[in-house]
């Protein structure tokens, strides 16, 4: 086992479950994750084998079919899926999210009807936000929802969505008419189910194709369409409107956990083909790892992996731990995101020109570490969410 990034305290039942995970990341997810990246090919067969070792519902209660697992737990199955391939965590990271949104604020009847299933794989979430005209400014929604006799009738765009396609369930964060002077206070999450594919789904919801990237390939981003798209009032996440952006919060500090894993299982893995490579490769009589040039980008490199592990892990053990986390969470992207960039390039250096070559797998990864320095808030986001939580432990008493 890699020294690197290992994890101090953990239950056996913990251990097992990681270990499970990273011989399932190096026997069925890394020898075919270049194929598949490159095809921009959804994993199907990876997905199956997710549901069939159970992680669709590994934060899920037991009560409901789930494995009942940590926050933390969670994170370190993240961390090594990306590990194998960024993509594959895409698929279950919205699905976690959505779960743990049900979990902590669902109706008794919106957790009955859903957590059996999402637990099983059978019902995928996916989130959204964003929209065309608005990026972290999530209190400028303009999608509505209108209160009518029968219900609600939604009509707006939302953008960068995750699973749009594969998945059949959606939270999706809309303005509706609270009358509260604070536009945060007028929000509210609607679950939307829908089936699987793309173009008018329903009628008034229509999911466009998958929007085409340069990294983050395998798992779809999509636009959703609402155009006099009807829903029933007890499709509002907890059954009160109005608390949708203290419920999307919730669920984005998950995220962000998430997004530091995610950049952690790609720093691991482009240290991983960077000393491997650099013992391989021969310059002027000896391996390059014994000029020290090399040698100390190796030192660097494993370093910022370790914090950035350590910072990702006290995150969420905060969470799981019912404190307030929305500083460490902003932390442990920020340092993950940026060091995960940092770590790829020196690995790509490091690898000269076959590098650039696309037979080699650090070309991918140099594609998938910039979307974590954009994704769930960029890094300028997360600074201004520290820096607040800083002055309101640090305010002035002059």
């Amino acid at each position: 086992m890699a020294r690197l990034a290992q994890t101090a305290g953990l239950t056996d039942v913990q251990e097992e479950i990681l270990a499970t995970v990273r011989t399932f990341v190096d026997k069925e997810i890394i020898p075919h994750a270049q194929t598949l990246e490159h095809g921009d090919t959804y994993p199907a067969d990876i997905v199956d084998g997710m549901k069939e070792m159970g992680l669709f519902g590994l934060t899920i209660p037991e009560e409901y079919g789930g494995l009942g697992e940590s926050l933390l737990t969670y994170a370190l199955v993240v961390e090594q899926i990306a590990r194998g391939w960024m993509s594959v965590s895409g698929v279950i990271n919205t699905h976690f999210i959505v779960a743990h949104m049900l979990k902590q604020h669902g109706t008794p009847e919106q957790k009955e009807k859903y957590l059996p299933r999402m637990a099983a794989g059978e019902v995928r979430g996916s989130f959204s936000m964003s929209e065309p005209e608005l990026g972290s400014d999530v209190a400028a929604i303009r999608t509505r929802a209108v209160k009518g006799s029968g219900g609600y009738t939604i009509n707006g765009q939302k953008m960068w969505l995750t699973n749009g396609g594969t998945s059949n369930l959606t939270a999706v964060l809309v303005k509706t008419d609270e009358g509260a002077e604070k536009a945060h206070q007028n929000l509210t999450t609607f679950l939307v189910e829908k089936p699987e594919g793309y173009g008018e789904v329903l009628p008034g919801l229509s999911i466009p194709g998958k929007i085409d990237k340069m990294g983050y390939k395998g798992v779809d981003t999509t636009e959703m369409v609402f155009d006099g798209f009807e829903i029933a009032a007890d499709q509002i996440l907890g059954g009160v409107s109005g608390q949708g952006f203290r419920h999307m919060m919730d669920g984005v500090e998950v995220g962000r956990v998430n997004v530091a894993a995610r950049a952690c299982g790609i720093a691991i893995r482009a240290f991983e083909l960077a000393i491997e490579y650099s013992q391989q490769r021969r310059t002027f009589g000896k391996a390059i790892a014994e000029h020290q040039a090399i040698a100390f980008k190796l030192a660097e490199m494993a370093t910022k992996v370790e914090a950035a592990h350590l910072m990702m892990v006290n995150a969420a053990r905060l969470k799981d731990s019912g404190q307030r986390n929305d500083v460490e969470a902003g932390m442990a992207k920020l340092i993950a995101s940026e060091y995960c960039a940092e770590v790829t390039q020196e690995s790509f250096r490091i690898h000269g020109g076959y590098g650039y070559s696309k037979e080699y797998e650090i070309e991918r990864l140099m594609r998938e570490a910039p979307f974590l320095l954009i994704g769930e808030g960029t890094s300028e986001i997360q600074k201004t969410i520290i820096s607040r939580g800083l002055l309101r432990d640090y305010r002035s008493r002059g």
